[in-house]
């Protein structure tokens, strides 16, 4: 289960003016093989844009879930897909 994959999740909670975005990239960038980016949304929730491996996105999926982020996370929507292309690197927003 590696085939190429696109992650969509969006994070809710205390996940804006904390460093989440940056936070975000740096274990993207530590996972390896994932571009994207994470956006901060008007309503306060960060969307996740991550393509890659399949294990690799859901090695980013489970970091946004757990209690190692910055801020404090409520929940976590994602929608998974097949990746569009176009991105250069993990990018912040």
């Amino acid at each position: 289960m590696n085939e190429d994959v696109r992650l969509t999740a969006w994070v809710r909670g205390r996940v804006q003016q904390v460093g989440f975005r940056w936070f975000t990239r740096a274990q993207a960038l530590e996972i390896g093989g994932l571009t994207g980016f994470a956006l901060n949304l008007d309503d306060g929730r960060v969307q996740v844009v991550a393509e890659g491996q399949h294990e690799n996105c859901h090695r980013l999926l489970a970091w946004l879930c757990s209690d190692d982020t910055p801020g404090h996370v409520d929940g976590v929507t994602e929608i998974w897909d097949t990746p569009r292309g176009g991105y250069d690197g993990f990018a912040i927003r």
